[in-house]
């Protein structure tokens, strides 16, 4: 009997899905934004803070995994991995997971109170995105592209949660929010066309994943080039407005990108994973170097650059306004 109730406590946990909180980790450079953009706030009360906003975020991403597993498991059973999960499988409880996915989104929405009320309200736009890509009869995941897009948009929301726990009390630069916004899709359009690759069968495909009936690894592969240039794009306008030296990393962020690709044609990819992307040792240790050369250039003045990219035209309307 013990046992039984290990097995059960071990398969409600497995809901929450823990071995995911790592991606939680996108919050760490909203943190490192805000201290950018007002250096006092690094300071002995910050630490608390970024803690309990991690703990909010871990606590409400887990909410909605427990809510995505019950919605999803009549597709997850055509899966050729998921179909092993909790509810697939029927090892809990139905009802019993709602109720541990309405513990853990109002456990995480008090911490997040705790901090300040405008990461009460980031989080509170989190789980209604989260109800909106799962729950009829908006249900986004099953619409190509809005699939892509409405998951995505928990990246910008965790840059949101680590740039609001510190206390600042200004809007982030819109260029880097999209720019997150825009990467974020380029990892799941990766992960959308691993996923087709792997089911290797249009018509099972279709039964997993409804927006498969629309794409075709043709199609996929548009839309992840489009939402890397998109991020490209973003990402430039950010770094000319606000901070020129960061120019130096992108050789480093473009192999980035390209090794990303790569990973999504491998048999049984890791990107339709993340957390197993620790196991690529050399692609791990490579976004460190690109997080450490980042952080890095954001910090350390270089003059030469500044030097380099001073316009030599000059900058103004192209048309002169009547007045």
């Amino acid at each position: 009997m013990a046992a039984s109730a290990l097995e059960q406590s071990k398969a409600y946990l497995s809901l929450a899905r823990i071995d995911h909180w790592f991606k939680n980790a996108f919050v760490i450079p909203g943190v490192i934004m805000a201290i950018y953009a007002n250096h006092a706030l690094l300071n002995a009360a910050l630490f608390p803070k970024v803690f309990k906003a991690l703990l909010a975020v871990c606590l409400i991403a887990s909410a909605y995994y427990v809510l995505n597993e019950i919605l999803d498991a009549e597709s997850d059973a055509t899966h050729p991995t998921k179909k092993y999960r909790a509810v697939p499988t029927g090892k809990v409880d139905i009802r019993l997971a709602y109720l541990e996915s309405a513990f853990l989104a109002a456990a995480g929405l008090i911490v997040a109170f705790s901090v300040n009320k405008e990461l009460l309200c980031v989080c509170i736009v989190l789980l209604l995105m989260a109800c909106l890509y799962n729950v009829k009869p908006f249900r986004l995941k099953d619409i190509p592209y809005l699939d892509v897009l409405s998951e995505s948009v928990n990246n910008p929301m965790r840059l949101l949660i680590g740039w609001y726990c510190t206390g600042i009390d200004v809007l982030p630069p819109v260029s880097l929010v999209m720019a997150y916004w825009m990467v974020g899709a380029f990892f799941m359009a990766v992960k959308r066309f691993a996923e087709y690759r792997r089911i290797n069968d249009p018509q099972l495909a279709m039964q997993y994943r409804r927006s498969f009936s629309h794409y075709n690894e043709e199609r996929l592969l548009v839309s992840i080039t489009y939402y890397g240039v998109a991020f490209g794009l973003f990402f430039g306008i950010f770094l000319v407005r606000y901070r020129v030296e960061l120019l130096l990393s992108v050789p480093l962020i473009a192999g980035f990108i390209a090794w990303y690709i790569h990973l999504g044609f491998l048999p049984d990819s890791p990107t339709q994973a993340p957390e197993k992307l620790f196991r690529q040792t050399w692609f791990t240790a490579y976004a460190c170097l690109c997080v450490i050369v980042m952080v890095g250039l954001l910090f350390i003045d270089e003059p030469i650059i500044e030097k380099t990219f001073v316009p030599t035209i000059p900058v103004q309307s192209p048309w002169p306004i009547p007045k």
